[in-house]
C-alpha cells in the first residue's frame, strides 16, 4: 500500500509561517508536520510515500531528504503545480499507482491517531471507490434549521458534527472522477461519489487535529509537551 500526501498548497491561512516555507513543514514539537504524518503511517508497516509538491516544493524536498538519511521511507516527489486544486493533484499521481488496487491519501497538515489498518481493512471489506476518515468536531458556533417559509425550526448550539478528517483509502477508480488541474476532489468527486454510493465514512472517535491556524498550531505543540503526544502511535 503506498501513501499520497498533498503537500503543494500555499496554507494561506497560516501565512505567519508559510510566507517563508510550505505548510507541512511548519514544526510540531520540533519536527515538520508531514514527517510526523509519514511516521503514523510507517508504524502500520507502511513506508513508501507520493509527495505531492507545489508551493515551496524544492524545501520541503531538501528537508524530507534530510530526515531520511537511512532511507527508512520510499519517497517518490511528484512536482503538481503550484496552482494545480486537490483533485488535479491527485491526478497527477496516476503513474505512481497504476499497479495498485487502493492507496491512502492524506492531507499535509492533519495529525490522528486513527487505526490506519482497521481503516484500509474496512476500506477493502466494503470494496467502494473512496472511504474517508470521519472524526467529531465541535462546531463553535451555532447551527439554525431554516425551512422554507424562514422559520426556524431548531437551533443547535455548539453541536458536535461527523466531518472529514482527511485520511483517506482510494480505489484507482477514482481517476475516472478527476478530470484536470481545475478538479477539486472535495467539492466535485466526493459529492459525486456520495450520489452514486460510492463514498463511505470510516468513524473515528479518537482524536484528529488539523493546522489551519496559527492558533490550531500551538494547540499541537501544547499537545506534544504534554504526556500524552495523543496521535503517537510509534514507540521511538
Amino acid at each position: 500500500m503506498k501513501v499520497v500526501i498533498l503537500a503543494g498548497g500555499y496554507g494561506t491561512r497560516l501565512a505567519e509561517e508559510t510566507k517563508i516555507r510550505p505548510k507541512p513543514l511548519v514544526k510540531i514539537g520540533g519536527k515538520p508536520i508531514i514527517w510526523h504524518i509519514i511516521k503514523i503511517y510507517s508504524h502500520y508497516g507502511i513506508k513508501e510515500f507520493i509527495i505531492c509538491l507545489g508551493y515551496k516544493g524544492n524545501l520541503l524536498k531538501k528537508e524530507l531528504n534530510k530526515l531520511n538519511k537511512k532511507k527508512i521511507w520510499d519517497i517518490k516527489y511528484v512536482h503538481t503545480g503550484k496552482k494545480t486544486m486537490t483533485g488535479g493533484r491527485i491526478k497527477r499521481i496516476k503513474d505512481f499507482v497504476n499497479n495498485d488496487k487502493n492507496f491512502c491519501l492524506s492531507y499535509g497538515d492533519g495529525l490522528s491517531d486513527v487505526n490506519i489498518n482497521k481503516l484500509i481493512k474496512f476500506h477493502k471489506i466494503n470494496n467502494k471507490i473512496v472511504t474517508l476518515t470521519a472524526v467529531r468536531y465541535k462546531n463553535s458556533k451555532g447551527v439554525l434549521s431554516i425551512n422554507k417559509k424562514s422559520f426556524i425550526k431548531l437551533i443547535k448550539e455548539k453541536p458536535l458534527e461527523y466531518i472529514n478528517g482527511g485520511f483517506f483509502v482510494l480505489s484507482n477508480k477514482i481517476f475516472k472522477y478527476l478530470k484536470n488541474d481545475k478538479t477539486i476532489f472535495e467539492r466535485e468527486c466526493l459529492p459525486k461519489l456520495a450520489k452514486i454510493n460510492q463514498l463511505l465514512a470510516y468513524k473515528h472517535k479518537g482524536f484528529w487535529g488539523c493546522m489551519d491556524t496559527f492558533r490550531e498550531k500551538k494547540e499541537l505543540n501544547k499537545l506534544w509537551k504534554s504526556k500524552e503526544k495523543v496521535w503517537k502511535v510509534w514507540n521511538d
